[in-house]
């Protein structure tokens, strides 16, 4: 199996974890692409495997008995995929997909499990990580009842290009409007007024974004909640 380079690591919490714990984890990390629709986590089936996002980004997404979908939280190079196993748990009700197309770093759940009661310190980190998981899954749940489709819109791609190093992001109304629980003519819609204010420019399959400024001052409160979470828990131990 090939290994990656440690020095060559762009996820950010393996980059938060003290050498030694990183050395504990790297003989088991696996190099796979991500591809669109690829699902790292199968709902309410046993997680066998975790993935450290190192480009791209997946989807958690809530499924009810009739088949109603909607985002409870998205990751990209910040974080991991199957972190009910972070919980001792082996399987999630959640689905975790893929919806920009990118890479990670793959272990087997039962390596992080056994790595997590060799080193208290690597536990702890991964702890804190499940926090900021937490947050931003209850502020996801704050957006969708509290704040218009404008700021869910706004904030949403805000989180989108916090994830990934451009401001082109590979993205389809389908895809916005499930995520966001809506109909795809609103989501439609809203872009043209971002569009109409030099906001953003969507062409098919992709949306640019032209004026951070202006999304931050659209998404208001909705977003920087779970983003400050982070940076206080996590991105202030990246070396």
């Amino acid at each position: 199996m090939f290994h990656p380079s440690i020095s060559l690591i762009r996820n950010r919490l393996l980059r938060a974890m003290t050498p030694e714990d990183l050395h504990l984890l790297h003989p088991h990390l696996e190099p796979v692409s991500l591809q669109v629709r690829d699902v790292l986590v199968e709902p309410n089936e046993p997680i066998e495997h975790v993935y450290f996002i190192e480009q791209g980004i997946a989807s958690m997404v809530a499924i009810s008995p009739g088949d109603q979908r909607i985002e409870i939280g998205n990751l990209g190079r910040e974080g991991m995929a199957g972190t009910a196993i972070l919980l001792h748990a082996d399987s999630s009700p959640h689905l975790t997909f893929v919806q920009v197309a990118g890479s990670a770093l793959r272990m087997t759940a039962s390596q992080l499990t056994e790595a997590m009661d060799a080193s208290p310190t690597l536990h702890k980190l991964l702890l804190r990580y499940m926090q900021t998981v937490t947050v931003q899954m209850g502020h996801t749940a704050l957006a969708n009842g509290r704040f218009t489709i404008e700021q869910r819109l706004a904030r949403w791609l805000l989180m989108c290009r916090d994830r990934v190093d451009s401001d082109d992001i590979p993205l389809t109304h389908e895809f916005l409007a499930l995520m966001l629980g809506v109909r795809r003519p609103g989501i439609t819609e809203q872009l043209h007024m971002f569009e109409g204010e030099h906001i953003v420019k969507a062409s098919r399959g992709h949306i640019t974004l032209l004026n951070r400024a202006r999304l931050e001052a659209i998404a208001a409160d909705s977003y920087g909640g779970p983003e400050a979470e982070y940076a206080r828990l996590i991105q202030a131990l990246n070396k």
